[in-house]
């Protein structure tokens, strides 16, 4: 698409976050007629001169009279007003989408469940580290319409369900489904609604690489696979020797990765697939999954006091994160594994839960749906607040145990956001020295 295409055009911005904003900046560059509407009736963000806002409820018949919508992820389709529009002719897209028409760069996409942050920013670490100008964006850190500014060779997206289901046409050298489990189900009316917006990442994609160890990220037309089972192609794992392997070949010592847990051993192996789909520098990929350390707030190492480990894996914000950091770390446990769990379910069945919680030894639990965890285990703990459920925790701990907090929830209604669950986690282990 050329700049031409939105000049003078009438565009409607639907939610003013980072990707709004983002939206908001590239369209006035590109002489467009932006409104920019939000539900809420007040905002914090400076929205540009000659852009016209609407706050609180959506005007249907100002969004039949535009000629594009540009919806974010946090608005669903099913949204009446925006049913209006669509009926009445007018296009609605996300910024990914916008994005697509006017990158000219190859591009990598992963999307999942669980482990698409690990996974983006070890594949960006790795073509980095193979020569390559690699930037990454979506709905981690950059917008993507943001990066369409800076000078790159590849972009590695991470995408939501919420961003693909406005997405349309986007050419993927490489893109993967990392794994699937409930999620959103307050958004979704059920797992297999969430599996289908998931999928859709592979409608446009070179090479489709998928969890064989997980068949709701398989549609029929993947072309590579990864998991935790010997394979003689692609990408598969030797437990006897703990090697990560490559066409049945031996690749790398997982033992001396940093990454803690084998929810890990998947996420980099999909990493190193994605890489490949731009670059044979494999001496270059796999030295950078041997030193990645990971991110903050996922199976992250706090502290080691008085021979207990403090992990903070606040990112557990569903049940299959937990389940994968529960199953990824039980292995490394001598002793107990003690778990702080709870939050907002966001509608989530715990039941679901249930295998993980049988690998657990004591279990900690707070915030709004805290007492439906607990009370699908006996050996259960109910407390106020996070530094109750670490002082909870240190006196039940003894030498060679592990404290993990995966909450299996979202945060906003004891926290700022995650990362600040997770912040406070780590002060309060901190205050035990």
């Amino acid at each position: 698409m050329q700049n031409q295409a939105l000049q003078n055009k009438q565009v409607a911005v639907m939610g003013l976050g980072l990707s709004g904003q983002s939206c908001l900046r590239f369209l006035l560059a590109r002489g467009a007629k932006v409104i920019a509407m939000d539900s809420r009736t007040q905002l914090s963000a400076q929205v540009p001169e000659g852009v016209s806002v609407m706050l609180g409820d959506f005007d249907a018949n100002v969004l039949k009279s535009v000629d594009l919508i540009l919806l974010s992820p946090g608005l669903p389709l099913s949204h009446p007003a925006i049913g209006e529009a669509q009926a009445a002719g007018v296009e609605v897209i996300g910024d990914i989408e916008l994005f697509a028409r006017f990158n000219q760069k190859p591009l990598l996409g992963i999307t999942g469940s669980n482990g698409k942050s690990t996974v983006t920013t070890l594949t960006t670490a790795m073509l980095q580290s193979a020569g390559l100008k690699a930037v990454m964006g979506g709905n981690i850190g950059t917008p993507a319409l943001d990066l369409l500014e800076s000078d790159y060779d590849v972009a590695v997206l991470e995408l939501s369900s919420f961003q693909l289901e406005t997405t349309h046409n986007l050419p993927l050298e490489g893109a993967t489904v990392l794994n699937l489990s409930a999620d959103h189900m307050d958004r979704y009316d059920s797992l297999e609604a969430y599996r289908q917006a998931k999928l859709r990442i592979y409608q446009h994609a070179k090479t489709r690489i998928a969890n064989r160890d997980d068949e709701l990220t398989q549609d029929g037309s993947e072309t590579q696979t990864f998991g935790l089972s010997a394979c003689e192609k692609g990408f598969g794992f030797d437990a006897p020797s703990g090697r990560l392997t490559l066409d049945g070949k031996p690749l790398l010592d997982f033992a001396q990765c940093k990454l803690m847990g084998r929810h890990n051993l998947l996420n980099i192996q999909a990493s190193l697939a994605l890489a490949m789909c731009v670059t044979d520098n494999l001496s270059a990929l796999v030295e950078t999954a041997y030193h990645f350390t990971g991110l903050a707030h996922r199976c992250e190492l706090v502290r080691e006091h008085k021979g207990v480990r403090w992990i903070n894996d606040s990112k557990g914000t569903n049940i299959g994160a937990t389940l994968a950091a529960i199953e990824g770390l039980r292995a490394q446990v001598k002793g107990k594994l003690i778990l702080i769990a709870g939050g907002d379910g966001k509608g989530a069945d715990f039941d679901q839960l249930l295998p993980g919680l049988v690998q657990v030894d004591e279990l900690v639990c707070l915030g709004r749906d805290g007492s439906k965890i607990a009370a699908l285990k006996s050996a259960s703990h109910m407390v106020d607040n996070m530094q109750a459920a670490v002082d909870k925790c240190a006196a039940l701990a003894k030498p060679g145990d592990l404290v993990l907090l995966s909450p299996a929830c979202a945060s906003l209604d004891m926290f700022d956001n995650y990362q600040h669950r997770g912040q406070v986690f780590a002060a309060a282990v901190e205050g035990l020295l």
